[in-house]
């Protein structure tokens, strides 16, 4: 047992020791009285890694007396399922977990839905992805509940290390160890709520340090060595990763510097310049818009010296652009203009282009009524340039109007011509 890493052997063997999810699994929930009753429903466990997805569903079998099979989609083949079915017709019921349920193909679903639906199997699955993207309709309908699972908090990390450093049988117990509690406390804020990380940092420490007069002490430096890196998470493509892309637009769109460099930060450990690149000039021109024009080129500037740079020297021009965009004036005038403009046509709010707006660059022109169009430059108003008083709006949508201006930034001195403009049709339409 002692050559299985210090995580696994530290899973929970039922449902009072899962530390964590007290929201999900705590003593007061639906889920542990059912449990507690004999009573297991199929359900979707959604969450990061190191969350504890695995933990509750052994801590649920480890609570129950029904057989146990944990499958991994991304191994797990049709002769496994086709097992498992077998299993569940001879026993009457199984309890099967699959990890990763997020990576089943639609043979396989085939296979296990029927016996999920008439409740022989007893489904439990993980994934780290949102399932209401990811995991087929199927499945989830056959799920009575998704709980999504949060990160431990430095204090739950802590009360886990603890244990497995007491532990004689499963944990480090049988061996005597120096570490202080805010040597243990470094430890649970360098896994970022990753249980798993956290036992695994742990164990490398343990092995790492020195042990002097029988004593295995750990210092500081040997944390902080193996901690590099160790809170990076999100794959490129994955849900974590879309989700970091949300936070970095909706902290600058909120103007916290800080919470965007941070979001900026983690985004870029993990690599993806491009789809970071892409973002940061979509919220240039969605956030700030008309409020502060330049903007969307100095972005711009900004993403493709990155992409020249690469990393890790495209930190700092993306550095740069995300805090000039937190402390710019905002405006999404523009886009939702065109959105209204678009929804418009969409309930079928169109019309004939007025004739004198259309093509009259060719021979004919004027046989199809094509005339009466007044060139704006032929009519100058004062500093602005030329405008003329013409009807551009089919008949039925001349009165229309898209465009709401936010008073911030240049785009106030927008709205005061725009205002103008329209005073001066009213006056003479």
């Amino acid at each position: 047992m002692q050559n299985e890493p210090l995580a696994f052997r530290m899973r929970p063997r039922n449902l009072n020791e899962v530390i964590g999810q007290q929201h999900i699994i705590g003593k007061n929930t639906a889920l542990y009285k059912m449990v507690q009753k004999g009573y297991v429903p199929s359900m979707l466990l959604y969450g990061e890694p190191g969350t504890g997805k695995t933990s509750i569903a052994y801590a649920i079998a480890g609570s129950t007396n029904l057989p146990f099979f944990p499958l991994n989609a991304t191994i797990a083949g049709k002769k496994d399922v086709e097992q498992i079915v077998s299993e569940a017709r001879l026993t009457g019921k199984v309890l099967l977990f699959l990890d990763e349920i997020h990576r089943f193909n639609k043979l396989q679903q085939d296979t296990l839905l029927p016996h999920v639906e008439n409740g022989s199997i007893i489904l439990i699955g993980a994934t780290t992805e949102n399932p209401f993207h990811d995991v087929n309709p199927a499945i989830r309908s056959r799920c009575g509940e998704i709980f999504q699972l949060k990160r431990l908090t430095p204090e739950e990390v802590v009360e886990l290390l603890n244990r497995a450093i007491v532990d004689e049988e499963r944990g480090l117990g049988k061996y005597a160890i120096e570490i202080s509690d805010e040597q243990l406390k470094n430890i649970a804020i360098a896994s970022n709520g990753d249980a798993r990380k956290a036992l695994t940092l742990l164990e490398s420490v343990f092995y790492a340090s020195e042990e002097i007069d029988g004593k295995v002490k750990v210092e500081d430096r040997i944390i902080e060595q193996l901690s590099k890196r160790i809170g990076v998470y999100g794959d490129k493509g994955g849900s974590h990763f879309y989700n970091l892309l949300s936070a970095l637009q909706k902290s600058v769109r909120g103007s916290d510097v800080n919470a965007s460099l941070y979001y900026l930060a983690h985004l870029l450990e993990t690599g993806d310049l491009v789809a970071v690149c892409r973002r940061l000039l979509v919220m240039a021109y969605e956030d700030i818009g008309l409020a502060n024009p330049h903007v969307g080129a100095h972005v711009y500037a900004a993403t493709e010296a990155a992409k020249a740079l690469g990393l890790p020297e495209a930190r700092i021009p993306l550095a740069n652009a995300v805090i000039e965009m937190c402390l710019s004036e905002k405006s999404n005038s523009a886009y939702k203009a065109l959105d209204a403009a678009i929804e418009a046509i969409h309930e079928g709010k169109t019309g004939d282009i007025p004739m004198h707006l259309r093509d009259a660059h060719y021979a004919g022109a004027k046989t199809l009524g094509h005339v009466g169009y007044q060139y704006p430059h032929d009519f100058p108003i004062g500093t602005f340039g030329g405008w003329v008083n013409q009807q551009y709006l089919p008949d039925n949508l001349q009165d229309a109007e898209f465009y709401r201006p936010v008073i911030a930034g240049e785009e106030k001195r927008m709205a005061t011509i725009y205002e103008k403009l329209k005073t001066l049709k009213n006056k003479n339409p």
